[in-house]
């Protein structure tokens, strides 16, 4: 058994890379051989956002607290509130994060394959964000 006792853990900054605006990381747990799991924390300032990604077994996204907006390829940019939670499916393209005015903080959790979890693509532009 192992407890990851609350602020035990550094957050961390999420790369310019992956993001645009301001983002917090907080990780919960690691995946742990043989399981290939994880779990972070995330909280959006307004108007930041992941960029497009995919991810190989999907995602799970549990919001926890303010305002946010998902969107998969092709879809309609959806508000996620607190409590809902979002599945996407494996290898959907997607990007999430905060509202324009409000902030967003959700888990995420997903699982790797062949030890990668995640395939980053392209910054959303501001005008697939603001539809």
């Amino acid at each position: 058994m192992d407890i990851k006792r609350a602020g035990s853990q550094p957050s961390g900054k999420g790369p310019s890379d992956w993001f645009t605006g301001t983002v917090r990381l907080d990780p919960l747990f690691p995946a742990r051989a043989p399981a290939r799991v994880a779990g972070n924390a995330v909280t959006f300032e307004p108007g930041a956002r992941t960029a497009w990604h995919t991810h190989p077994l999907g995602q799970i996204l549990i919001v926890t607290a303010g305002l946010g907006r998902v969107q998969r390829e092709g879809g309609p940019v959806e508000e996620i509130r607190p409590g809902d939670v979002v599945w996407f499916e494996p290898g959907e393209k997607h990007w999430h994060g905060a509202s324009p005015t409000v902030a967003l903080t959700h888990i995420a959790i997903q699982e790797a394959l062949d030890g990668k979890a995640v395939d980053w693509l392209d910054h959303v532009s501001d005008d697939d964000y603001a539809a």
